[in-house]
């Protein structure tokens, strides 16, 4: 008897008995929030693994070039953007630069406060837990680190709004264990020089936080699920933009090897959570199909499962993780990506092995007993 075709809902998903079914693609599914939230999980925790594992095997200097690379790619491809999304044009550029980044960290999941001080001197301060060095991880990353980011982000706001004499002043920072990173962006009276452009003024605090002084996101526009992507697209954008910065720091072979292993890592580590994120079972292969393929769903691309003789096939198609990128570049991330799922098949009490081909914008992954 030829295998029936059946069409799924996000939530049958997990709770079919695959034996004897070819399952499709449902492209009118409702979205699933909990599985969108779970690749938002597993990415952040990919970021701190590979920042740690960079930190313990590169040199300071390299960490330092790497975050400044990064940041400074991330800067390029949103900072100017995103202010007509968030509404901040026409404001001083000071007040613009620290609303941009209060409002567009605390939409990414971290918490970041604005300060009004005047037109021409704007505060920002980074509150604890920090997501970029989230849980213990803080105790690993060398203030390299911090360096790299402000230079490559926060410095060159100015340049990009073409007010040359606009600047950062940072008075703390994470890794000295003062009260977090904080400074202010000031509009100077005279244009500032490459050096000038990040400054650093220990010692300095902040005036006093106003709740209602806070920004939001323009109404209307932001409800629960658009969100939710916003954070998961804020920590695969970490992933997509900080390997290939590695690239070019420490060379492929080196990225490759780091960021395959910090990936693998984190999948073995983080298949419980996530599992449990989006009602997943740790227990047989159809489980673990099931696993993938809502995780999947949960990148905004589209996924089916196919039984077959070797076990199960599940075919992802869209690749949100490469979007819009070169082809040598999406290989390099494609590769070191799959890592991650490769540890959550891994991690299963019952140890399932994964592999997986791709030609273009589609994979099909084969998910096999060990």
């Amino acid at each position: 008897m030829p295998a029936a075709s059946v069409t799924l809902k996000s939530y049958e998903v997990k709770n079919l008995k695959l034996k004897g079914y070819e399952v499709t693609k449902n492209t009118g599914m409702n979205e699933n929030i909990s599985a969108i939230r779970a690749q938002a999980h597993i990415h952040h925790a990919y970021f701190l693994g590979l920042q740690l594992i960079v930190s313990s095997q590169c040199s300071k200097a390299e960490v330092g070039d790497w975050m400044f690379r990064l940041f400074r790619r991330q800067h390029l491809d949103k900072f100017l953007s995103s202010f007509n999304k968030l509404g901040l044009n026409g404001l001083p550029g000071a007040v613009a630069c620290a609303k941009y980044h209060a409002l567009s960290n605390s939409m990414g999941g971290v918490g970041v406060e604005y300060i009004y001080e005047s037109d021409s001197k704007a505060w920002v301060r980074f509150r604890y837990p920090r997501w970029m060095y989230h849980g213990p991880t803080l105790c690993g990353i060398p203030v390299e680190v911090s360096r790299g980011f402000l230079n490559g982000w926060y410095a060159h706001n100015g340049i990009s709004l073409g007010n040359p004499r606009l600047g950062f002043v940072c008075v703390s920072e994470d890794m000295t264990g003062d009260f977090g990173l904080c400074g202010y962006f000031k509009e100077y009276d005279h244009e500032l020089a490459e050096d000038e452009r990040l400054q650093f003024a220990k010692g300095e605090l902040p005036p006093p936080f106003i709740s209602d002084d806070q920004p939001a996101p323009p109404q209307g526009q932001w409800g629960e699920a658009r969100l939710a992507k916003a954070n998961r697209n804020y920590a695969l954008d970490y992933i997509r933009n900080g390997l290939s910065a590695l690239t070019s720091v420490a060379g492929e072979s080196k990225c490759r090897h780091l960021a395959g292993r910090a990936a693998r890592l984190i999948g073995l580590q983080y298949f419980a959570e996530t599992a449990s994120m989006i009602g997943a079972v740790d227990g047989a292969l159809e489980d673990a199909a099931d696993y993938l393929k809502v995780m999947f769903e949960g990148m905004g691309d589209e996924a089916s499962l196919e039984v077959n003789s070797q076990g199960i096939a599940l075919r992802q198609t869209g690749l949100r993780i490469l979007r819009d990128l070169a082809d040598q570049e999406a290989m390099l991330i494609f590769d070191c990506w799959t890592e991650l799922w490769r540890g959550t098949a891994s991690s299963q009490r019952q140890i399932k092995t994964l592999d997986v081909e791709r030609t273009g914008n589609e994979a099909v992954w084969q998910l096999s007993l060990r």
